[in-house]
């Protein structure tokens, strides 16, 4: 790729939008396909959660939590427009039921009542916060008592290999998750770092893994 086509990616990446950002959409969803079954897994969705999930993209995983019981209610918000409209349509079933919706939102604002959630997550959007402590008070701000957060994330010496990482990226390491979580009032009780299968980007191998830090809210 030349240097507009990175910033290109980077952008879609970011916020998806257009027909390509259906695309970029789908290239997440197999691309990430590890990292978010395994966030999932240590999610760990129970009867009766009220689970968010901020930065869903197109939804493709949200069966993968709802499914597991009747009593689960999802949430997933995300600044894209189109990835709220393909939410929407890839899980009309969820919705229908009354366990999935789907809603428009900036991460700094988000549009909840103080402890509302039993769980939040998030996969490969911290990258693109503007004020880290701002998303995180506000996350404690929604999540109940003794709730957990989720953040799933390429970790700094994996993702730095991405070309287009130099556009609008923030990188962080598992002692960079850690300290931030303490110092906004979450425990940080368990990290994960995982290798992955090697994927091809573009005709180019990549090593892959991923790191899952999770909180409690003090």
């Amino acid at each position: 790729m030349d240097e507009q086509q990175l910033q290109q990616t980077a952008s879609q990446l970011r916020r998806p939008h257009g027909e390509d950002g259906i695309k970029i959409a789908e290239f997440m969803n197999k691309g990430n396909r590890t990292i978010n079954l395994n966030t999932i897994s240590v999610l760990n969705p129970e009867p009766h959660d009220n689970i968010l999930e901020i930065g869903m993209g197109n939804g493709f995983f949200v069966p993968e939590i709802v499914s597991k019981h009747p009593g689960i209610h999802y949430t997933g918000c995300d600044f894209s427009e189109l990835m709220v409209e393909e939410s929407e349509k890839l899980n009309s079933e969820w919705t229908a039921k009354g366990q999935a919706k789907f809603v428009l939102s900036d991460i700094a604002s988000l549009p909840f009542d103080n402890n509302s959630f039993t769980k939040i997550f998030t996969i490969n959007t911290i990258y693109f916060w503007d004020d880290v402590s701002i998303v995180l008070n506000g996350i404690k701000r929604i999540l109940k008592s003794e709730g957990k957060f989720i953040v799933g994330l390429r970790p700094k010496h994996q993702a730095e290999k991405y070309p287009f990482i130099k556009y609008g990226f923030k990188l962080f390491s598992k002692e960079d998750i850690a300290t931030l979580f303490e110092e906004n009032g979450l425990t940080v009780s368990q990290i994960i770092e995982q290798r992955e299968p090697d994927f091809d980007m573009n005709g180019e191998i990549m090593t892959m893994e991923h790191l899952i830090v999770v909180g409690q809210k003090n």
